[in-house]
């Protein structure tokens, strides 16, 4: 009996033909292509018939059929790469795009995108020009170098200078500098991509001077200077600065290339945070070539800077891994914006969202934290239980490791169902939501949210919360 039921409820479900005449479905076709919505009816009819097969209780439901295959659609019509609100107070946040542009960074992006631009042009001669020209002149002002370029990430540029400078030689490193990190980019595996082969000296923990002295040889191409980035070796320590290393380079013949990592164009002690060393102290300590990222604490977007001396960037520029690893035309106008706003470095503490972020003071954020829950209170009255407290916000991107930057949170304890799953449907939302779990409570950190975010959230949250109910 039961079996001549569930025949019969799958004789109910439509035909792929029938179900593209219904009105609902017609909507869809004129917001998505047909073949689109043909899939995602296909799947939706498969779905409910699972559904039927597995539970004798079930039903077929024309309403349910139609929502789960709107809903599919919306899954393949929805971009993979979308925007999305960081409340974890991760500045530089590496899976979320790291470093936000700046408004004038993203315009001249976009203007660069949408036709055609000076790239390779020289409108002065009307002949070719270089890519390397829009950026170079800005670089150079920043960083006081010679010369400068740039490619599309930093481990492209720490690639393309070990490769063009030691390829078939020695590239002396001390050991406490041979990191890996974030995806699993390590030291030694580019070093031995780039052709070079690596002479480790020291310890981990101490590197002297003469370490690199007992190291070099007739074969050494390279001494290589590596910026710990994301961790630091604490306690019974000893390294070689780089002014250290450049008069020995000096005194054999042999250049010096630091990696910065992160990188800096200007102090950030201003702010009251940790020091870094700038671009223009590795310059002017002598390094014959300096990199770093484009879309950590500098604030723009992706790249790998590279400036030095002239005749080691001309070297460079001419290396046939350089055309495999240059930027495109709209990341060159980005960065050329970004750069520009270096000129005056009060203006980028404020323009650039990165710099921005990362100096707001904390009186300011508990303001905010308070406006938010403000917020929170009026779109979801009695769902949690909020408080703001203090807490520390992270620079991220292997940025400023030992930097605790103080905040204000705001904290929610979920009146209705659990944090988890008011988590999970905060970043599955269309344009999701990503804050941080402790113990039972959502932490929200206004430093790294827009004004324009704020209520955003605040009705993000009230849909996330279940009835009394769960």
């Amino acid at each position: 009996m039961g079996g001549m039921d569930v025949q019969a409820r799958l004789r109910q479900l439509p035909k792929v033909d029938e179900a593209l005449k219904h009105p609902r479905v017609v909507a869809m076709l004129e917001a998505a292509p047909r073949a689109l919505v043909v899939e995602a009816l296909r799947e939706a009819i498969e779905a409910s018939r699972e559904r039927l097969l597995a539970d004798e209780d079930a039903r077929h439901s024309e309403e349910l059929l139609l929502a789960e295959a709107e809903a599919r659609l919306a899954g393949k019509t929805r971009p993979s790469l979308r925007r999305a609100i960081n409340a974890t107070g991760i500045v530089i946040h590496t899976n979320l795009g790291r470093s936000p542009l700046a408004p004038e960074a993203a315009e001249a992006a976009a203007e660069a995108a949408v036709g055609y631009s000076t790239l390779e042009y020289d409108a002065e001669t009307g002949e070719r020009g270089s890519r390397h020209v829009h950026v170079e002149e800005l670089l150079k002002r920043a960083s006081g170098a010679e010369a400068a370029m740039a490619v599309n990430n930093n481990a492209a540029a720490v690639l393309l200078a070990i490769a063009a400078l030691a390829r078939g030689k020695e590239a002396v490193v001390s050991r406490g500098q041979l990191v890996e990190i974030g995806g699993s980019f390590r030291i030694p595996d580019i070093m031995r991509e780039s052709g070079a082969t690596m002479v480790e000296v020291g310890t981990t923990n101490k590197t002297h001077l003469r370490d690199y002295e007992e190291a070099l040889t007739d074969r050494t191409g390279l001494l290589l200077k590596v910026h710990s980035s994301n961790f630091r070796v604490v306690g019974f320590t000893e390294e070689v600065s780089l002014a250290e290393l450049v008069a020995l380079g000096a005194q054999h013949g042999v250049p010096v290339y630091e990696d910065q990592g992160s990188g800096v164009l200007v102090d950030l002690r201003g702010w009251g945070l940790p020091y870094e060393p700038t671009v223009r102290e590795s310059v002017e300590a002598g390094a014959d070539v300096v990199s770093c990222s484009g879309d950590k604490l500098l604030g723009g977007p992706q790249a790998g800077i590279l400036v030095g001396k002239w005749h080691v960037i001309a070297k460079l520029k001419k290396h046939p891994l350089a055309r495999a690893l240059r930027l495109d035309k709209m990341t060159l106008a980005a960065l050329e914006a970004t750069l520009r706003t270096y000129a005056e470095p009060e203006l980028a503490a404020v323009r650039i969202p990165t710099l921005r972020m990362l100096t707001t003071p904390v009186e300011e954020i508990r303001a905010r934290a308070e406006r938010l829950a403000a917020l929170v209170a009026e779109h979801a009255p009695g769902a949690f239980a909020a408080e703001v407290v203090p807490e520390v916000s992270r620079a991220g991107g292997g940025a400023l490791p030992m930097a605790d930057i103080a905040t204000h949170v705001l904290a929610l304890r979920p009146l209705h169902g659990t944090e988890v799953e008011i988590e999970e449907r905060l970043r599955r939302r269309e344009v999701p939501v990503v804050v941080r779990v402790k113990e039972d409570r959502l932490l929200l950190d206004p430093r790294t949210l827009t004004e324009a975010e704020e209520r955003e959230v605040a009705l993000a949250l009230a849909e996330a919360v279940p009835g009394p109910g769960g």
